[in-house]
C-alpha cells in the first residue's frame, strides 16, 4: 500500500495511481505545484485556456496557437498548390475588385412567370407576393422588370 511521502498516512489506491501525497491540508500546500494557465485562443464568444506544461510549450514553439491574420492581403501567404516544374514562375497579379454586387435578379423565370399569369388572371401584387411567397415589393419588382422587357 502507498503512503503520503509527507505525513506517512496510506492512500486511497486510486489517488496513489496519481499522486504521491495525502488530501490533508498541509500535505497538498507541501507538495502541490501551481500549474501556469496560458490563454491561447480569444474570440468574441470564449476564450480558450490550456495548462502551460513542457508539451504545451513545445507545441506554442512551434506556431500551434499563431494567430493567422484577418485581413486579407495584410500578410503575404504562400501558395500551397504543386507548380509545374516551372523554375521562373510570374507572381499573381492583384486586380483591384468592385465592392458593388454583381446584378442578377433575385427571383427565377418560373416566378416571373407566375407573377404575370396570376397578373393576367386580375390579382393585385399583395395576393400574388402570398402565392409566391415573396414580399409585395419583389412582385411588383418582378412585374415592373417583366413590362420594361415587353414579356407583358
Amino acid at each position: 500500500m502507498a503512503t503520503c511521502v509527507t505525513c506517512g498516512d496510506e492512500l486511497h489506491p486510486e489517488r496513489a495511481q496519481k499522486y504521491d501525497y495525502c488530501t490533508k491540508p498541509a500535505c497538498r500546500e507541501r507538495n502541490s505545484s501551481p500549474r501556469v494557465i496560458a490563454t491561447v485562443g480569444v474570440n468574441k464568444a470564449a476564450d480558450q485556456f490550456v495548462v502551460l506544461d513542457d508539451e504545451t510549450q513545445e507545441e506554442m514553439a512551434s506556431g500551434r496557437f499563431k494567430k493567422e491574420p484577418d485581413a486579407r492581403g495584410s500578410v503575404p501567404r504562400r501558395s500551397t498548390r504543386a507548380h509545374d516544374g516551372d523554375a521562373r514562375h510570374e507572381p499573381r497579379v492583384l486586380v483591384p475588385r468592385s465592392s458593388a454586387r454583381p446584378s442578377r435578379p433575385r427571383w427565377s423565370e418560373a416566378q416571373i412567370e407566375l407573377a404575370l399569369t396570376y397578373r393576367a388572371m386580375g390579382m393585385k401584387p399583395d395576393e400574388i407576393a402570398k402565392k409566391l411567397g415573396l414580399t409585395p415589393y419583389v412582385v411588383t419588382q418582378i412585374l415592373l422588370s417583366a413590362q420594361s422587357a415587353g414579356k407583358r
